[in-house]
């Protein structure tokens, strides 16, 4: 698999500036929570065993577990 392959789906959350396009991606820690800025917060996805097939490739679910501010 190329290194710029994506290699997970995000589901959940209420962020509307994560649309189903940007859910699709590639995440170099598949072990570790995923925590992205969207917006004026961070949206935490922590890992599951599940997969998705995505264009014929499975790809590891990571579900929403929560948001917090920035620092300031």
């Amino acid at each position: 698999m190329s290194p710029t392959e994506p290699n997970a789906v995000l589901r959940g959350g209420t962020s509307p500036y994560l649309p189903e396009v940007q859910r699709i991606r590639r995440v170099s820690d598949t072990d570790g929570t995923l925590k992205l800025l969207l917006g004026n917060r961070y949206e935490h996805f922590e890992p599951t065993g599940e997969s998705e097939l995505h264009q014929g490739v499975p790809l590891q679910v990571f579900r929403w577990i929560g948001s917090t501010q920035p620092a300031e």
